[in-house]
């Protein structure tokens, strides 16, 4: 299976999909832990692709995008954006209604804390 592949099959068989450098658990990058960050405090159940464990997949992703950057967040198959994308839709509440609109769960109060804490 080709890198191309296995993203493909990847962003279309889970709900969100996170491209990042290290995991969920243990971030390897700045941006990468604060879009990880996000997720892991709203409840998000996503699955994590760490491109530091091939680079296939690390230029692979880049590739597929069209996006220069890691990390990279999929929503049911489609390519929302980077760190400073994701950071800007969860303080405007844009990422709020794209879970929404997706069916993807998410705690309401948790985003609604990211954005006072912000304000």
């Amino acid at each position: 299976m080709t890198a191309e592949d296995q993203i493909k099959q990847t962003v279309t068989s889970n709900d969100v999909v996170l491209f990042m450098k290290g995991t969920k658990t243990m971030p390897q990058c700045g941006f990468s832990s604060r879009v990880a960050g996000v997720l892991n405090f709203m409840g998000i159940e996503y699955t994590d692709v760490n491109v530091l464990a091939d680079d296939g997949v690390r230029q692979g992703i880049k590739d597929y995008s069209d996006w220069p950057t890691i990390p990279q967040l999929y929503v049911k198959g489609e390519f929302v954006g980077g760190c400073d994308i994701i950071t800007e839709m969860t303080l405007s509440g844009e990422l709020d209604t794209l879970l929404t609109e997706n069916d993807i769960a998410f705690d309401k109060a948790a985003a609604d804390k990211i954005r006072e804490a912000n304000a």
